[in-house]
């Protein structure tokens, strides 16, 4: 699962992009128009940057073979990147598939998972078909995770699962927070950072916490920021022990080569994440300020989705923009009037507002 070999890689340029061409960040390809505006699953409306399609096509014709030698590449580039060992950063085919691995590894029947609500469901759900006990405590009074409450919930937790910043409401939890729950979360307890929407963020990783801490896993994907939730490919990093503890249920199951290569062309392009990261704050910010401007309470959001108190239940605004063809996000149980919100393109978020505004 880890890497065996070790590869020397060229130094990325660390040279910025100009932030004013934000077309730059787009995929260079035109892309068919939709029927439907797609703002319900935290997708990238822009798919994967050019450089990423390309080595994607090209590694069409690697897949008669087992592409090892590509996910040893991109775990090798990736730690070079962070300054972590190459050994702490393992490749999936998508993080989900890793967080649910951290679930059955960590949990069982006397130690249980503690995470957030509302929060990614996939921890719970894992964790209630392998008969953990699940304990879920509400966000904090600024949507962040609660620590102390969540610290108190279960002396005998296995794992605690943070997702930061937190999907459904894009809201960051303080990195002194997270190193509270680090320094004082149950013995022998692995705290679990899902950093899928990090790049998205004005804020640190935890990915070098690793070097000094072997009860941290962190989780990144390729599916956000870098427009590839259909390549399904992401990363673990941990402690080489703890990757060898997801390993037992993932066997070695190599992600795809066309996915690796793309993910490996992703993380050569230094223009595309800070160009991604500007233009999602820029139509994620103007379509807040819309909607506080009608009265409406959203979420403090750093990622690439927010929520809205819609004032009524929130399933009846679900349809009311569906039967327009805009998509949103699902209800959460314990927020039953609030609505996630994908950020989409500019025109995809023109097209929410003109139907939010005749419907809601």
């Amino acid at each position: 699962m880890v890497s065996v070999s070790r590869r020397s890689l060229l130094a990325l340029s660390a040279a910025l992009p100009l932030l004013g061409r934000l077309d730059w960040a787009l995929a260079a390809t035109p892309q068919a128009k939709a029927d439907k505006v797609r703002l319900n699953y935290n997708e990238s409306p822009y798919g994967p940057a050019l450089a990423a399609r390309e080595a994607m096509q090209r590694g069409i014709a690697t897949t008669g073979r087992y592409p090892y030698n590509h996910m040893y590449a991109l775990a090798a580039l990736f730690a070079r990147q962070q300054g972590i060992a190459e050994e702490q950063v393992a490749v999936f085919s998508g993080s989900m598939a890793a967080l649910r691995y951290a679930v059955l590894a960590f949990t069982g029947d006397t130690r249980g998972l503690v995470m957030a609500t509302p929060s990614y469901e996939v921890p719970r759900q894992a964790a209630e078909a392998h008969k953990a006990p699940v304990r879920e405590v509400s966000l904090d009074a600024h949507h962040a995770h609660d620590i102390r409450a969540m610290l108190a919930a279960d002396p005998q937790a296995g794992m605690l699962y943070l997702c930061n910043p937190n999907n459904p409401t894009g809201t960051l939890t303080p990195t002194q927070a997270i190193r509270d729950a680090l320094a004082n979360k149950p013995k022998g307890s692995v705290l679990v950072v899902d950093e899928a929407y990090i790049d998205f963020a004005d804020a640190p990783s935890v990915v070098s916490w690793v070097k000094d801490h072997d009860d941290l896993l962190v989780l990144r994907t390729f599916s956000k920021i870098y427009g590839m939730a259909g390549a399904r490919l992401g990363l673990a990093i941990g402690h080489p022990a703890l990757l060898e503890r997801l390993a037992v249920f993932g066997g070695d199951n190599v992600p795809a080569g066309p996915s690796l290569l793309g993910g490996l062309a992703s993380l050569e392009d230094v223009k595309v994440l800070p160009q991604r990261k500007a233009l999602n704050a820029r139509l994620r910010d103007e379509t807040v300020a819309w909607l506080k401007g009608r009265g409406y309470t959203c979420t403090a959001s750093q990622s690439n989705c927010f929520m809205i108190d819609v004032r009524q239940p929130a399933q009846q605004v679900i349809e009311k923009l569906a039967a327009e063809g805009v998509l949103i996000g699902r209800v959460w149980q314990n927020w039953p009037q609030w609505v996630r919100v994908t950020v989409g393109s500019k025109q995809e978020m023109a097209r929410f507002r003109e139907v939010f505004a005749a419907r809601v």
